[in-house]
């Protein structure tokens, strides 16, 4: 009996869905890598100094991902120092025990090793990694991480002919062991000695005329913002931190200390080179650096002016961060429509309001949030939870709104139940622009805006389509505003991006706690794991 064309229809749309299935499947790849940390001495503004090295290379290897590939990454420290790399961005989905902080994981000791097991777990988009322990990352130790779509899950822009990431951070010719002396000692860090694209004072990036290619932007840097413009060009947003974007086009773009973006840059000048320029925003001193974008059939180097950048307004800069928007009818990384979650009809469990400031403690510099400069322990607090290793942090050394009392030292963690919807609020009352960063989440950037936050300041949040990512910026004497969805248990670090104000306090651990311990919210501890202070003798 012949099949009617509805059961025709049934049975093809069967094999569509079951080789669409297959297909993705057979994309979460096994990616084997070795990576070695060494020191190496290198000149990247122009006086010899020590970097660190990853497989010799500085920055360190780009590491191009597909989403949901399988990542084991055996990390070999050569170092004289424990050492640790996080990956910033990557959520680490049910996962803490991979994301490479001293709140999770015990750093590498001195000629030893550690394998990280970790998935980009229904994510696209441009990310980093960088050394999380001590000031390493004042000496390297970072590079990109890229993760792509699956061929199953369209994007929403044409594939572009090429694909150039661009780590750009301030830089210091100072070591990285005098830095960390220095901020022992009491004192801030000074201004740092100049800029880098991918640790080179000068680079070049090329392609053909009329072809659009990816420009993947990073600030990697310790402290300072940066703005990105390119001569003659505009760049179209496309992607943030994972998040498709309303495809509008700038001149300029900010990127504040641990944020990254990516825009499409089609060659559509006459066949020369032109300028890439970085240059620092709101700092005390200013310092510009050049790449060159290069027509493959250009027979004229660059000349004329550096585009000027945009104005050095605080106010100018919010304006900018306001007009990005999320694409909602296009997908990420999973093919259903990013705007299909209504993050806005959510009510909030609670809202908590974090200030941060620069008190004195026992006569010394520190960093702090709501009065408490946080310390690292010598056991990480994963290790004490998973184990029941009694003080080693407290629940309830940090409230959650601003205090009034004298700051405090102490392991502060914030406690949190599994599947709470948060509303936090970034609260700036100085001078310095901040740059806040959440590991094991993106969150919902709703509100930005000068002064002091209050309950009524509600009215003026995006409650439709403000974009998610995992780091913020907060203009100083000004507040920013997120919503966060707490879908993934574990040890989460909330942080400073700007590294000296999370070296001396200025972070704390979120814990997203359920009591039902199921492997459907939380994978149990690596049986590679490796343990530090009390919890040496314990057994994984």
């Amino acid at each position: 009996m012949p099949m009617g064309s509805n059961s025709l229809l049934l049975l093809f749309g069967f094999v569509a869905a079951f080789l669409a299935v297959s297909l993705v499947k057979a994309e979460d790849a096994y990616k084997f890598y070795t990576w070695t940390v060494t020191y190496g001495t290198l000149s990247p503004l122009g006086t010899p100094q020590q970097v660190i090295l990853i497989n010799g290379q500085f920055p360190g290897p780009r590491l191009d991902l597909v989403t949901n590939d399988n990542v084991i990454l055996n990390l070999v420290n050569k170092l004289d120092e424990p050492f640790l790399l996080t990956w910033n961005g990557i959520k680490q989905r049910k996962n803490s025990w991979q994301d490479g902080v001293l709140g999770t994981n015990c750093p590498i000791p001195p000629n030893s090793n550690y394998t990280y097991k970790f998935q980009p777990k229904d994510q696209i988009g441009t990310y980093t990694y960088f050394p999380s322990t001590q000031l390493h990352k004042a000496a390297g130790g970072f590079g990109g991480l890229n993760v792509y779509h699956r061929s199953v899950i369209p994007i929403p822009y044409p594939n572009p002919a090429g694909d150039f990431t661009l780590l750009i951070g301030d830089w210091y010719k100072t070591s990285h062991k005098t830095l960390r002396g220095i901020l022992d000692s009491g004192k801030p860090l000074a201004s740092p000695d100049g800029l880098l694209i991918n640790g080179q004072a000068y680079t070049t990036f090329s392609g053909d005329q009329g072809k659009t290619y990816m420009f993947r932007i990073s600030n990697v840097g310790l402290s300072t913002s940066i703005n990105f413009r390119i001569q003659g060009h505009s760049l179209k947003l496309v992607e943030v931190e994972g998040s498709h974007v309303v495809q509008n086009l700038y001149d300029f773009l900010d990127v504040h200390v641990g944020q990254s973006i990516s825009v499409l840059v089609t060659l559509d000048q006459p066949p020369k080179d032109y300028y890439i320029v970085a240059s620092t925003r709101f700092s005390k001193q200013s310092f510009t650096t050049t790449a060159v974008l290069h027509y493959t059939n250009s027979h004229s180097p660059t000349s004329g002016p550096w585009p000027a950048p945009p104005p050095a307004e605080y106010h100018w800069s919010m304006q900018q961060a306001r007009t990005f928007r999320w694409n909602l009818t296009a997908n990420a990384a999973r093919p259903n429509p990013q705007g299909s979650f209504h993050y806005g009809m959510i009510t909030p469990t609670k809202t908590i309001v974090l200030a941060n400031s620069a008190p004195l403690i026992n006569g010394k510099l520190r960093y702090a949030v709501n009065k408490v400069s946080y310390v690292n322990p010598d056991t990480p607090l994963k290790l004490a939870d998973y184990f029941n290793i009694p003080g080693i942090f407290d629940v309830n050394k940090m409230q959650i709104t601003p205090s009034n009392g004298p700051a405090f030292t102490a392991t502060s963690v914030l406690q949190s139940s599994h599947h709470d919807f948060l509303e936090i609020v970034f609260q700036n009352n100085e001078n310095a622009l901040q740059s806040w960063h959440l590991d094991g989440y993106d969150f919902w950037v709703i509100g930005y805006g000068s002064g002091q936050w209050t309950p009524d300041k509600k009215s003026t949040y995006n409650l439709v389509d403000a974009l998610t990512r995992h780091t913020v910026q907060v203009y100083p004497n000004s507040w920013t505003t997120i919503l966060v969805s707490l879908d993934n248990q574990g040890m989460w670090n909330l942080r400073s991006a700007i590294w000296e104000r999370q070296y001396l306090g200025q972070q704390f651990y979120l814990r997203v706690w359920n009591a039902q311990k199921s492997l459907a919210n939380e994978y149990d501890i690596p049986s590679n794991a490796l343990l530090c202070g009390k919890a040496v003798g314990h057994h994984p």
